[in-house]
């Protein structure tokens, strides 16, 4: 049994254990005496209607979840809405259980709804931070700033969206670390998704190279990497220059274009082919060197 199941089986048996000792309390203080719980009556019946009601909702939730599970479009913005409408029929189910259930015993449910202005007056002051994650998750939504399988940096913490919820969004980094962060505070997003990403690659030769000898032959290793390495590589990697004279080598800057995924595969890829092709062609990477001078 994974966490998932193990925390929803915890939650549900939270609830039935607050309702299991709120009744007999209500009860004998009196809570069902008035003109709104008049006409309640919990008998057998009513509890087997209510397992079976209660039952046959989760039955209908968890089934609607299993199908919307088994899509896996990759299109980012449909997986951004099966992933929110997941989330939104958990709310759902546990509206439709509670207003269900209280018609079931005999509860006024009309007369409550008449109430609920009052109660979400109070209801706003006290949960103001869950609307705003509510309301900002869907304005995230329809304005698409991004999407479950986007690749995102927030705060700091770089990884790919991997579900967008009614109240918040899980962002899974590549060690599988998982942050959770309220919608709301879903801000100054970097969607390092919405273009083409580049790899750079910066490698020294030494000072004596031939530079110029070197350049003619750097656009077939470039044609040669990009042959061996297509899954990854969108375009011939590009040869941008001398990028620094160093102390002890010329630094020259490569770059090519990747999925924002593949951006540090992308790099080591790079790394690795060129030094084989520099050995190649007889150019060996320099390292530093320390010159010791003794006077005799």
């Amino acid at each position: 049994m994974n966490k998932v199941k193990k925390s929803t089986l915890i939650r549900l048996a939270v609830c039935v254990g607050i309702i299991a000792i709120a009744i007999p309390i209500a009860y004998a203080t009196g809570v069902f005496q008035g003109s709104l719980f008049k006409n309640v009556k919990i008998n057998g019946q009513a509890i087997v209607k209510l397992i079976v009601m209660v039952a046959g909702v989760l039955a209908v939730e968890a089934t609607a979840t299993f199908i919307l599970g088994l899509l896996e479009p990759k299109n980012h913005r449909i997986r951004s809405i099966i992933s929110i409408v997941s989330s939104l029929l958990k709310y759902i189910a546990v509206i439709v259980i509670l207003c269900w259930g209280l018609t079931i015993i005999g509860v006024n449910v009309s007369t409550i709804v008449a109430s609920v202005g009052i109660v979400a007056l109070i209801v706003g002051f006290s949960a103001e931070s869950l609307i705003a994650d509510v309301v900002t998750g869907a304005f995230m939504i329809f304005e698409n700033q991004y999407n479950v399988g986007d690749i995102v940096e927030v705060d700091g913490f770089r990884g790919t969206v991997t579900s967008i919820g009614i109240r918040t969004t899980c962002i899974t980094d590549p060690g599988d670390n998982v942050k959770i962060v309220n919608n709301s505070a879903m801000k100054n997003i970097l969607n390092r998704s919405d273009k083409v990403s580049r790899s750079v690659s910066q490698i020294s030769i030494p000072y004596g190279t031939d530079i110029e000898k070197l350049e003619e032959r750097i656009p077939g290793m470039m044609t040669e990497i990009y042959e061996n390495h297509r899954d990854v590589m969108k375009k011939e990697p590009v040869y941008l220059g001398v990028q620094e004279l160093a102390d002890s080598a010329v630094v020259l800057r490569f770059v090519v274009n990747v999925d924002e995924k593949d951006i540090y595969s992308g790099t080591r890829i790079l790394n690795h082919d060129l030094l084989l092709q520099f050995r190649r062609a007889g150019v060996e990477c320099p390292f530093p060197q320390l010159d010791v001078h003794t006077d005799k």
